[in-house]
Parts: C-alpha cells; sequence; structure tokens
C-alpha cells in the first residue's frame, strides 16, 4: 500500500467515526428546529455576552457541518438570523457555508478522483472540457437554484478539474441571495412573541420570498444564460420578422400556421418540396403504395373469403404512377399558395443562419426575434466496404422506380423496412430482409415480432435476423452482400437493395454548426423542454431534434416551438411527450401507445397484462381478419392504463380510444361503460376491458350475491 493510500484510507477513517459518532451519540437531536427554537433565548443571551466567542463557536460548527455534509444546514442559517442580526448573521453564514462546501469538495477530490478517472477516464474528458468551458457558470446555477442538493454539487465538482478557489469565489455568490433569504426568515421567526406577531408584514415577507425565491432565482439564471448565450452577437434595434421558420414539413408548417394565426409576421424558407418527408417521401407515398399492394393481398387470400380465384393483373410502373398521383393530389394542402392566403410569407429557397437573429435566403438577410428550425431528417447509409459501388435505394429515392425489381434486399428490420418489405413482395419481388438484431421491430414485444415474422414467411419473405452485415461485392453473376452469423458468413444476391435503417437529422449546410448549436451525441439537435437550443430564441422542433420521428409528434412540437418562441418570457410551455402513439403499417398493423411489456420489466415496473385475441371477435371473423390482439398494460389492481399494443386489421385506428382514455386519465372500466356499435374492430377494447372487469371481480360479494339469490329462490 502507498503512502498516499494510507492518507485516503486515513482521512476516510476519520470521516466515518465523526459520522458514526454526530449519530450514535443522537448530536442530530441539537439540530432541529423545535431545539434550536427552545434554545433561542439562551443563545441570543450568551451572543450578548459573548459576540466573539459564539461568533466563533457558531462559524466552526457550520464550517464542521457543511464539510461533512451532515444535515441540519437549513436549520442552522435559521439560527443565524434568530440570534444575530440580519448583516452579521448572513456574513457569517456565507463564509462558513462556502468554506465547508470547498473543504467537502477537496475531500472527495482527494479520495475519489483518481479512483473515479482510473474507471471512466474517457467519459470524463468530455465533461472535463465541459467544466472548464463552463463550469463556472453551471455551479452558479446550481448553487442559486438547489435542484441537487449541496452534498452532492460539492462530491460531483471533487471530481472535475476546477480550481478550489474558483470553486470559492462562485459558490459564495452563487450561495448569497439564498443565504440572504434563509436568514431573514429566522430574523423574523424569533420575532414572534404573540399570536398577533403571526401577521406581522414582516414574517409574511419572509415567507413570500421563501416562496419566491426560486422562481424568481430561476428567472435570474434563465436571463443570465440568455445574455451570455447571445454575447457577441449585435441584436437589432427593430426585426423584419416575429418568427422565421426554416424548414416546410410538417413541423415548420404548423408552426408558421400557428404563428400566423396569432396575428405574428412570419417567412417561412423551403428549399425544395412543400410538405417534406411526409408528402413527397415517407407517409402519404408509402400509404399509397401499401393501399394498392393491401388489395393483392386480400386477392391472394380469394379462396379464404368464399372465392375460387381472384386474379389482379397490374403494371408495376402504373401502380407507381398512381402513387404519383396521390402525393400531387395531397400537395395542394401544403402548397406555398395556401399558407401564402393564411398570411404567412412563404420564401422558396436555401436559407442559412448568420446569427441567431439573422438567416439568409436569396441573397437577403431576413431579422427575427426568434427562428424555429424544422429542418427533418434524411435516411442513414451506412459506412459499408462496397457500397459506394452499389445503386442503392433509401426511402428518398425508392419513389422514382419504375422497373420492379425481381430480387430486392432489404436492409433494416424496423417500420420502414417491413412496410415497404411486404408491399414489394406482394407486388411480386422475391424479398429478403436483413435484420442485425433477433426480431423484427424489436422495440415491439417478442410476440408481436413473432407474428410479424410468421405472417410475413407466409407470403414467402425471406427473413434473416441475427445477420450483420459486412460488405457488397459486385461479382459477374450480380451484386452480393456478404452477411455474419452465427455460423459464419453468408453471402446474398439482390438486384436492388433498400437501405432502411432509420432516419438522421437535417443539421449541416444551413450555419448550425458554424453557430454553436449544440448537438446530441445520434447528431439531433439538442433541445430543452421549452424546445429551446442553446441560443435562447433558436427553437427546434421535428425530426431534426427528435426524440420521435412522427408525423403527428413533429406537428405536435410545433405548437410548443411557435407559442414558446412568440410568447416568451411570459408563457411558455413544457413540451408534452406523456401520450405518444404511433403505428406500424403492415399486414397486421402494429400500433401502440405507452408502454410495452418489455419497456416495462426494463424499468422495473410492477404491471398487469390483459389480453384479448382478434380471433374471438365476430367482425374479425367476418372479414377473415383474425390475426392480431389487443394487449393492456395496468397498474396492479387498478384499472388504470400503463400502455396498450394492438396487432391486427385498423390498429392504428383502434389505438385511438386509448389514447384519449390515457391522455385524461380514463381507465378501463370508463371504456367498458361506453357504447360500442356491433360488429366492429372497435369492440375489441370493450371486450379487453371486460376481461380486465372479470380477473378483478369481487369474489367475496359475488359470494353474498349467489347467497341471496339461493334465499330468494327459497333454498
Amino acid at each position: 500500500m502507498t503512502r498516499m493510500d494510507s492518507r485516503k484510507l486515513a482521512v476516510l477513517g476519520l470521516l466515518l467515526l465523526a459520522l458514526v459518532l454526530f449519530f450514535a451519540l443522537g448530536w442530530e437531536r441539537y439540530f432541529t428546529l423545535d431545539y434550536l427554537a427552545q434554545q433561542q433565548e439562551a443563545l441570543a443571551n450568551y451572543y450578548h455576552q459573548h459576540p466573539l466567542r459564539a461568533l466563533a463557536i457558531y462559524f466552526t460548527v457550520y464550517v464542521l457541518m457543511a464539510a461533512l455534509s451532515l444535515p441540519g444546514a437549513a436549520v442552522m442559517t435559521l439560527l443565524a438570523g434568530a440570534i444575530f442580526d440580519l448583516g452579521m448573521g448572513t456574513l457569517v453564514v456565507s463564509f462558513a457555508s462556502t468554506l465547508g462546501a470547498t473543504l467537502a469538495m477537496l475531500v472527495a477530490r482527494f479520495l475519489l478522483r483518481d479512483w473515479v478517472r482510473r474507471r471512466f477516464g474517457e467519459r470524463l474528458a468530455r465533461i472535463d472540457r465541459g467544466v472548464e468551458r463552463e463550469g463556472a457558470f453551471y455551479l452558479f446555477t446550481l448553487r442559486l437554484i438547489p435542484v441537487f442538493p449541496f452534498f452532492l454539487v460539492n462530491l460531483l465538482m471533487g471530481l472535475t478539474p476546477m480550481k478550489a478557489w474558483r470553486f470559492f469565489v462562485v459558490s459564495q455568490i452563487g450561495m448569497l441571495p439564498g443565504t440572504l433569504v434563509y436568514v431573514n426568515a429566522g430574523q423574523q421567526l424569533a420575532a414572534i412573541r404573540s399570536p398577533e406577531d403571526v401577521l406581522s408584514p414582516g414574517l409574511w415577507l419572509a415567507f413570500v420570498l421563501l416562496g419566491l425565491f426560486p422562481l424568481l432565482a430561476k428567472k435570474i439564471v434563465d436571463h443570465l444564460a440568455a445574455r451570455r448565450a447571445l454575447r457577441g452577437w449585435p441584436r437589432p434595434g427593430r426585426f423584419d420578422y416575429n418568427l422565421v421558420v426554416i424548414g416546410g414539413g410538417s413541423a415548420g408548417l404548423v408552426s408558421a400556421y400557428i404563428a400566423a394565426a396569432v396575428k405574428a409576421k412570419v417567412a417561412l424558407i423551403e428549399k425544395q418540396h412543400m410538405g417534406g418527408d411526409c408528402l413527397n417521401t415517407g407517409c402519404v407515398p408509402s400509404k399509397a403504395l401499401l393501399r394498392t399492394t393491401r388489395l393483392l393481398g386480400e386477392a391472394a387470400r380469394a379462396r379464404d373469403l368464399g372465392l375460387r380465384r381472384c386474379q389482379v393483373s397490374f403494371d408495376f410502373a402504373e401502380v407507381m404512377e398512381r402513387v404519383r398521383q396521390v402525393v400531387a393530389r395531397v400537395a395542394p394542402h401544403d402548397s406555398p399558395e395556401r399558407y401564402r392566403s393564411l398570411g404567412v410569407e412563404v420564401i422558396e429557397g436555401e436559407a442559412r443562419i448568420v446569427s441567431p437573429y439573422r438567416v439568409e435566403v436569396n441573397g437577403r438577410q431576413l431579422s427575427a426575434r426568434n427562428i424555429i428550425v424544422a429542418t427533418g431528417a434524411h435516411p442513414a447509409v451506412p459506412s459499408l466496404q462496397g457500397l459506394e459501388s452499389i445503386d442503392y435505394l433509401t426511402s428518398d429515392n425508392l419513389w422514382s422506380l419504375r422497373q420492379q425489381p425481381r430480387r430486392l434486399l432489404v436492409l433494416g428490420g424496423g417500420p420502414i423496412g417491413c412496410e415497404l418489405a411486404q408491399a414489394f413482395a406482394r407486388l411480386g419481388s422475391r424479398v429478403t430482409v436483413v435484420q442485425r438484431g433477433q426480431r423484427l421491430l424489436p422495440r415491439e414485444d417478442e410476440e408481436v415480432s413473432a407474428l410479424l415474422r410468421e405472417r410475413f414467411e407466409q407470403e414467402g419473405i425471406e427473413v434473416l435476423t441475427g445477420h450483420e452485415a459486412r460488405r457488397f461485392e459486385c461479382t459477374e453473376q450480380g451484386d452480393v452482400l456478404v452477411c455474419g452469423h452465427a455460423d459464419g458468413e453468408r453471402r446474398i444476391g439482390f438486384d436492388r437493395v433498400l437501405l432502411a435503417l432509420g432516419r438522421r437529422a437535417n443539421v449541416s449546410g444551413f450555419g448550425l454548426e458554424e453557430l454553436g448549436v449544440t448537438l446530441r451525441d445520434d447528431g439531433s439537435v439538442a433541445a430543452d423542454p421549452f424546445l429551446r437550443t442553446n441560443f435562447p430564441n433558436i427553437f427546434v422542433c421535428g425530426d431534426v431534434t427528435g426524440p420521435y420521428q412522427f408525423t403527428h409528434v413533429a406537428a405536435h412540437q410545433a405548437w410548443y416551438a411557435a407559442v414558446n418562441a412568440l410568447f416568451s418570457p411570459w408563457k411558455r410551455f413544457r413540451v408534452d411527450y406523456g401520450v405518444i402513439p404511433w403505428a406500424t403499417y403492415t399486414d397486421p398493423e402494429v400500433a401502440r401507445v405507452g408502454l410495452n411489456e418489455q419497456e416495462a420489466r426494463a424499468r422495473g415496473m410492477a404491471f398487469e397484462v390483459t389480453r384479448f385475441d382478434l380471433g374471438e371477435l365476430d367482425r374479425a371473423i367476418t372479414d377473415d381478419e383474425t390475426v392480431g390482439l389487443v394487449k393492456v398494460l395496468t397498474v396492479p389492481g387498478k384499472d388504470r392504463i400503463l400502455g396498450v399494443t394492438i396487432v391486427g386489421h385498423h390498429a392504428s385506428e383502434m389505438i385511438a380510444e386509448f389514447v384519449t382514455a390515457m391522455k385524461y386519465k380514463l381507465g378501463l372500466n370508463k371504456i367498458l361503460g361506453t357504447i360500442h356499435i356491433y360488429p366492429t374492430f372497435a369492440e375489441a377494447n370493450k371486450y379487453v376491458a371486460g376481461q380486465w372487469k372479470r380477473q378483478h371481480a369481487p369474489r367475496r360479494l359475488l359470494a353474498w350475491v349467489a347467497r341471496f339469490h339461493r334465499w330468494r329462490r327459497g333454498e
């Protein structure tokens, strides 16, 4: 054992001994509000007789308590107001608390820093850089607004490279306002001599300050953070617009619409196609294609519906042309003309943010009080050897196809990959799905993945899970993907490959990086709960920030971003992700809201599961759509819904009832008491609620009711 280790063990032993003695001897009782209130008069008299000695004793005790992170600091601060005057009490508490906190920080650094750095050195390197750059401000905010206990702040700061003198100075300044408020409260409490004193203005003011201080401190920190972020960027004397929105997809369109509706002057900049991915390459074209292929799927099952045979002839190019026509029919809803008629100035061009207040487009600079970035996302393209020589498809360029692939390889078994794999298989392509993980739709429960895989294999889709793509090769026989799996390597030939590996935020090429807007590790734009970036007047919404890349979530976020941008600091709202539904439009559909079983288990939550199989539903039987289920997770013993998964025909429509129930805290009993039309798929929602009710029937009460009925029968 080294001398340094011996010293650390000695210091740790002394600390533990002090803590054990403190609690074993019952010294904590001397630092309660009741005890100090009883001793207030005696302590005050002692202070008046021996002021310097009393101050020295108080100072020493406070420093030791803060250094050892012992409970009672708030009571000691109130005591200072009770026995000292406001000025002296604030002075002694301010220096004692700061000195004690600094000692605690140094002890934590001495004992733990080397060990923590040996184990987590790489992770701490980035934190150290942040502390060197922003540490003083972060510490100031933590001191001013005590979100975390001070002993925890002391401990964590001890693991960073922050200088002790800087820690002392920043802590002194940051804790001073709170110290002043608490010392004043203690002074007012000490002045109570009769019931009438409770109504004194001074005491009421002290309590008001205690209540308002956290709010005022938060406002101060926000103001300082805003000034700090915008420092060095000249603010225009007047603005051309209240709001400039960059991106004409779902998030941008809703943001601009809301701004215009509340009579703000708003400009919307779109460089390519209004409507964004959803209209042009995502939701609209994919659902148009799925509508056609669903008919092909039904035709293939004609015998199940009592028909001998149902032959459908089609031309692939005509199918894809119909998709283009559907997009064209929806496009006027998102057109520049429509939004101009709503009061939005639509500018077609490539935007570039040149300052937090200015956006350049078509050689013109627009000044705006606030900016919303809604630039969406693009398909993720992996770094695989040989991919550069492959004419690969993504969900962006797929829609230009007019010649059907004979062999289609789909790389990725998530929602996009599954939807398009099934669609092309029904069109007649030989489809292979390659998924690195062990399941399709890995975010869903295992039984859901298994059910979908079974349907895919019935329709002739080859599903290769547990296969990791390694490289592409161009051979004389055609293009090949080489995959690794448990038994070695596998070579898969294909005519076209569709990359369906998720989407990445569009953050490059329009000034975000140059401006210094903070990005997350996954490349999306970081935002606070109000959808602000690290620049308080630049907001973000939609796929560019996540965390959910859905059109309906983008529109949901857009409301918050627009309202917060236009009405802060007077009124603002935290974005609500409490009830987020989504669906995968395979056949059968998979829809979900809230938690599923695997997520609940990962969080360590207790839950009950209630299931209803669609094979028991009359409407599903008449339509021969009996594959599927409704699965509800509830709080044990209660009907409160934690989450719902629906698999089956019309699952994306059926889930809406549960979304409403979860949003407005309606339990399964309310759904059970609601009339549902017969025969409909929505009846399954009522039946699963009835299943839950039967499982929670009051057995003892029913036994007594049975006896009552036997008595009435005269038995």
